[in-house]
This record gives structure tokens, C-alpha cells and sequence, in this order.
């Protein structure tokens, strides 16, 4: 499919470097501001599928900036502007090299732990007698280290965080504090709008002045777990699986086809017509998760609209 963004090779005024991660691109402008372009390009299994998704980085960007703001009363965040559906600018931040991942039900990872048998996750004990999907008796933190490119995120314990030195305590305990006051936030706004918020990561930054703040994606579904809440406790109570809005569909697919990120694995054919209908579940999550209806920006053009946009930001600033 054509008119997707899967690259971006921009020389913006005063920029510094270029950072080029899974899904994202970002533009370090002068040392004090950061350029963040979201991407239709696709991870999955830690692999970047070789086609883009139309609108797939739209969806995410304003999905994202959407939470920022609906949240900066109870946590200050990196974000400035939104000068294109795509782009999101904010404050150079320092990232803290872990991720802050946290579990209100035993889902995804958690229950694949917990089938095998295990009862710690990250050196969190999680109680007995729990079915997959069942809701843990208060949300549990289960921090990952923060891979390079290319690299799997492992779990990490709080005590080891620690001991390691990679966050310190007095840190540690802000990005604690800010994490549930985050997922409290994002439960009772997914609950307005018929969803659970199953399972979610944050992550978090330090200002040049030494503020935390929280930084890159916030409740999205490529960083989320969604369950519609209707009927939830029916198929719980039967067994079944559980409806989601995540990106869980196209991991599905893969698996279906034979990969799974392992190592001889082929990614399986991506035609245009199963793009589209990938195109069309990130709509429906972006309309479900918000509560709004999705508007398609012109994409004849993505990358000059968005070099446009972004220098017509950065020319305002001067």
C-alpha cells in the first residue's frame, strides 16, 4: 500500500540526531525539543512487519496525546504540540531504562507465567486458584528493562532495579505512584466508554530541570489490553475468550502462518486487502478506546504534509 509513513528522512532547523525505533522516528532539535513521528509501520514478536498500515500512525499519535491530556492533572507529561495528526513535539527528556508495566487481570504474559505453573512474576506473588482473565485482587507491577532495537524486553524485580542502580529508590517510588495513578485514570475512563483496561506500560523520562514526567505512548493498543466489559463476566463464568481491542488480532494472524519472531521464521505474505482490514481494526479501536469518530487526514502526501506542518510549527517558536 502506498501512502503510508514506514520512513522518514527529514533535516529540520537545528536538528541534532535522528533516533529511528520499532514504530517511531525522532527528531532532536536543538537539544531542547523532540520531534516524535509515529509511523504506519507494524511491530510484532519484536519485528517490524514489512508493510505500512494506513493511518495506523495517526491513530496512535492522537490516541496518545489524547491521554496526555486527559491525565496532566495527575501526572506532568513531555508533550508541547501536535503540529500534524502524525507528529507529536515535546521536551527532550532523559528515559529511565525500564518500562513500568502494569497488570489488572491475568492476561497476556502474565497468564502465559501463571500456566506454567509459576506464581512470581517480577518478584510480585500472585495469588492462587486465578483463570486466565481473571481479575488480580489489586493491580500488580511487573517492570521490564528497556531493549535496543532488535533486543527482547526482560522482566525485571523492583529489588533488582535497585540493587543494579538503574533507577534509584527516591526515583523509583515517584514512577510507582505515577504508574497507578495512571492506570486508576485510564480504568475509569475506559469504563465510560464499555472497555476494561486489562494490562498497560508507561514509560517516563527526567526534564533537563530534573522533573519526571511521562513520555512517549499512553493507553494505546499497540501499548494496551483492552476487554469490552459487556459480557465480560459471562464468558468468564463459561470459560470463553475474552472480546479485546488490542493489536492481539494480528499477533493471532501471525501465529496462524507460522511466525512468531523465532529465528528461520518467514513473515507470511501481507496482501493489500488484509492491510485494509488491519487498517479498519486500528479505526475501530481508535472510535472505541476514544469514544469519537475517526477523521482520515490527506494522505496523498504524508511525508511533505507532515515536513510542512512541522516546519510551520518550528518557524512559529523563533
Amino acid at each position: 500500500m502506498s501512502n503510508t509513513i514506514t520512513t522518514t528522512n527529514f533535516n529540520f532547523p537545528n536538528q541534532k540526531s535522528v533516533y529511528r525505533g520499532k514504530v517511531r522516528e525522532v527528531y532532536n532539535i536543538n537539544d531542547e525539543l523532540l520531534v516524535m513521528v509515529a509511523t504506519d509501520r507494524l511491530s510484532a514478536f519484536d519485528v517490524v512487519l514489512p508493510k505500512g498500515i494506513p493511518y495506523k500512525g495517526q491513530i496512535l499519535n492522537q490516541i496518545a496525546t489524547k491521554f496526555m491530556e486527559l491525565t496532566q492533572d495527575i501526572v506532568p507529561n513531555w508533550l508541547v504540540a501536535t503540529p500534524d495528526p502524525s507528529v507529536a513535539v515535546g521536551h527532550l527528556c532523559t528515559p529511565f531504562k525500564v518500562e513500568m508495566v502494569i497488570r489488572g487481570y491475568v492476561s497476556g504474559h502474565a497468564a502465559r507465567e501463571y500456566a506454567a505453573g509459576r506464581r512470581q512474576v517480577c518478584g510480585v506473588t500472585m495469588a492462587e486458584g486465578l483463570k486466565e482473565n481473571d481479575k488480580f485482587p489489586e493491580p500488580i507491577i511487573t517492570p521490564t528493562t528497556k531493549a535496543d532495537n532488535g533486543s527482547h524486553d526482560e522482566d525485571i524485580s523492583r529489588e533488582d532495579i535497585l540493587l543494579k542502580g538503574i533507577v534509584s529508590e527516591e526515583d523509583y517510588l515517584v514512577l510507582e505512584k505515577y504508574t497507578r495513578a495512571l492506570f486508576q485514570r485510564g480504568t475509569e475512563i475506559a469504563a465510560s466508554r464499555g472497555l476494561i483496561l486489562v494490562d498497560t506500560k508507561y514509560e517516563f523520562g527526567k526534564t533537563k530541570d530534573g522533573v519526571i514526567v511521562l513520555i512517549d505512548e499512553i493507553h494505546t493498543p499497540d501499548s494496551s489490553r483492552y476487554f469490552y466489559s459487556e459480557g465480560y463476566q459471562e464468558r468468564q463464568d463459561r470459560g470463553e475468550e475474552q472480546k479485546q481491542l488490542s493489536k492481539e488480532f494480528v499477533r493471532r494472524w501471525l501465529i496462524e502462518n507460522g511466525f512468531q519472531g523465532q529465528e528461520g521464521q518467514q513473515i507470511p505474505n501481507m496482501t493489500d486487502e488484509y492491510i485494509e482490514t488491519v487498517s479498519d481494526r486500528y479505526i475501530e479501536l481508535y472510535e472505541n478506546i476514544l469514544g469519537e469518530k475517526f477523521v482520515k487526514a490527506d494522505i496523498s502526501n504524508i511525508n511533505e504534509r507532515i515536513e510542512r506542518n512541522v516546519l510551520g510549527y518550528l518557524e512559529s517558536l523563533k
